[in-house]
């Protein structure tokens, strides 16, 4: 082999080394977003009558709320203090039979801390519904964002919904309960890329929706949701709700 060639084979070889070090670079790794031990990195979200009341707790290495009991209560939400726009977002969470409220998991969501009348105090953004009474609406995607109030995957005018009105892949979600084995976890991902929504539970996709035109339209642009924001879990207003999350992990892409 002549020198010229030689020299040629290396930096061909040193060329694509670099840009297998570089793609390693900018390959984006799982990260925890809870410690398992306290509620750091993440606030509580909620009007001032319901600050102090400690909803939401860490118990046996998971994120709990618990209102059992409670109903005097407003919407309180646990939401990350960091934003996220493009991301896999995996999860696992448990629940109770005792539990008959709701809750869900906001993502793109930013709150309103205004003392506006007609919308401060409030988490605007979509939110993965989590129901255990009615299992075909895990997953499905409702948006808590002021003006809409509304389920857009299914598109429905309100928060009314019944199983004829949901998508055939939300009738085969099946949920496991603490009351049924106490070792069990249901389990929920969340992909966003683009305007594409994704919803998985207990690997059954329920929601592969395009939301170009609903989450990028005027009213999610001023509230700064919709596109980009925390991500949160519900306790609904006036609810007795107990549930329980762990193994919060996310991706950015």
């Amino acid at each position: 082999m002549s020198t010229s060639s030689y020299r040629f084979r290396s930096i061909v070889i040193c060329l694509y080394l670099i840009s297998v070090i570089l793609a390693g670079c900018g390959k984006k790794e799982w990260e925890s977003l809870f410690n398992g031990e306290n509620l750091e990195g993440w606030s509580v979200k909620c009007i001032p009558a319901d600050r102090g009341k400690a909803y939401w707790t860490v118990k046996e290495g998971s994120i709990e709320c618990n209102s059992l009991g409670d109903k005097d209560h407003n919407y309180v939400w646990l939401a990350t203090d960091r934003e996220f726009s493009d991301f896999h977002l995996k999860l696992q969470f448990q629940l109770f039979r005792e539990s008959g409220g709701n809750s869900g998991v906001q993502f793109r969501s930013r709150y309103d801390d205004s003392d506006s009348a007609t919308h401060g105090g409030w988490l605007n953004g979509p939110q993965a519904d989590i129901h255990g009474p009615d299992p075909f609406r895990t997953g499905l995607i409702y948006d808590e964002t002021a003006y809409v109030r509304r389920w857009i995957h299914p598109s429905l005018p309100d928060w009314k919904i019944t199983p004829e009105q949901a998508p055939e892949t939300a009738l085969n979600t099946r949920l496991v309960f603490y009351e049924d084995d106490p070792e069990a976890w249901n389990s929920m991902e969340i992909i966003c890329n683009g305007l594409k929504v994704e919803t998985w539970v207990n690997g059954n996709q329920v929601t592969d929706f395009d939301a170009t035109g609903i989450l990028d339209d005027e009213l999610h642009q001023v509230r700064g949701s919709g596109v980009s924001g925390c991500i949160a879990f519900q306790l609904h207003s006036n609810d007795e709700l107990k549930i329980r999350f762990k193994e919060v992990l996310i991706k950015e892409l």
